[in-house]
C-alpha cells in the first residue's frame, strides 16, 4: 500500500503496487510479478468493473527490465519471464484474513480497533455509538458477499482461490491470480490448475464463501456478547437465501423472465442442467 488518493468526484481509493519487491509480508517469495499474470489482472478487473461486478481496479501497469523466474504449471519446469508491476485501486484492501490473524493471536484490542475503523471508514450507514455495530457489520457483510458470488456466477467467473486472504471485507472482487470464465456451462470447472482436489471449483464458490463467512464469524465472536454470537449465527444462517434469491434475480433478468413464478427456479435449474448435456 503505497497511499490513498480522493479523486475530484469525492471517491476514496487505496492504491497498492502488485509485484514491486519484497514486502514484511512477502514470507518466502520475491514479491515480483511476471508480465503474463500482470496483463491478465489489468484486463480483467477493468472487464470485471463494466460488466457491473464490485472490484479493485487497475490505474497502470509498468514492464520491468528485470526477468523473474516462475513454475507456472507448477510441474518443476521453472522458466524466465518477463517481470510487470500494476498499480491497484480499491476502496480497502482489508481481507476476512485481515481481522482472523488479530483474533487468532489474542490481539483483541487491536481487532477491535482495526473493525472500528473500518467501520467509520467504509460502513457510513452503521452509528460508531451503536452496541451492535459488529453485528451490522457482520450482516452487511453476510449479503454483499452472497451478492458478490451471484454476481460471479451470472458471468461465469472463476476466482480460483477463495480463501479468507483473499475475500474482501467491502465485498469487492480481489487479486486475480489464477482466475478463469467458463467457455461452456460445467460446474466442475476449476481455473487453477494447482487446485488438484476442485475445491475452488466454479459449482462450490458459494459454499466456499459460506465457509468464510464462518471464520469471519469466528474472529469477531470474542468481541460479541452471548445475545449477539446468537444473532450472528442466525444471520449467517440467512447467507443462503440471500445467494439464491440474487441468484434467481439475476438468471430471470438474462432470460428475460418478468414478475414472479413459483416455476422459475425449476426453470433456471432445468436449463443449467440442459447446458450440460
Amino acid at each position: 500500500l503505497i497511499g490513498v488518493y480522493t479523486n475530484r468526484h469525492g471517491e476514496r481509493w487505496e492504491l497498492q503496487l502488485k509485484g514491486s519487491g519484497k514486502t514484511p509480508y512477502s514470507r518466502n517469495g520475491d514479491g515480483r510479478a511476471v508480465l503474463r499474470s500482470s496483463v491478465r489482472e489489468f484486463l480483467c478487473s477493468e472487464a470485471m468493473h463494466y460488466l457491473g461486478i464490485p472490484t479493485s481496479r487497475a490505474a497502470s501497469l509498468v514492464v520491468s527490465d528485470d526477468d523473474v523466474w516462475r513454475d507456472q504449471f507448477y510441474n518443476g519446469n521453472i522458466k524466465k519471464e518477463r517481470g510487470a508491476i500494476v498499480l491497484r485501486l480499491a476502496k480497502s484492501w482489508f481481507r476476512i484474513g485481515s481481522l482472523e490473524i488479530l483474533a487468532h493471536s489474542g490481539e483483541l484490542d487491536l481487532l477491535r480497533r482495526l473493525l472500528d475503523f473500518i467501520i467509520q471508514e467504509h460502513f457510513p450507514s452503521i452509528a460508531m455509538n451503536d452496541s451492535n455495530r459488529y453485528l451490522e457489520f457482520f450482516s452487511t457483510v453476510v449479503s454483499e458477499t452472497a451478492n458478490l458470488i451471484a454476481l460471479w456466477m451470472s458471468v461465469g467467473f472463476a476466482h480460483g482461490v477463495c480463501n479468507t486472504d483473499n475475500f474482501s471485507l467491502l465485498s469487492i472482487t480481489l487479486d486475480y491470480g489464477p482466475f478463469g470464465f467458463m467457455d461452456s456451462y460445467d460446474p466442475n470447472f476449476v481455473p487453477n490448475t494447482s487446485d488438484d482436489e476442485r475445491r475452488y471449483k466454479i459449482g462450490n464458490q458459494a459454499n466456499v464463501g459460506l465457509f468464510n463467512l464462518s471464520k469471519l464469524l469466528q474472529a469477531l465472536k470474542p468481541l460479541l456478547d452471548p445475545r449477539q454470537k446468537q444473532l450472528a449465527s442466525q444471520i449467517l444462517e440467512g447467507y443462503g437465501e440471500h445467494y439464491y434469491s440474487r441468484f434467481t434475480e439475476l438468471f430471470k433478468t438474462k432470460l428475460g423472465l418478468l414478475g414472479e413464478n413459483e416455476n422459475d427456479n425449476y426453470l433456471i435449474a432445468f436449463l443449467l442442467k440442459v447446458s450440460l448435456l
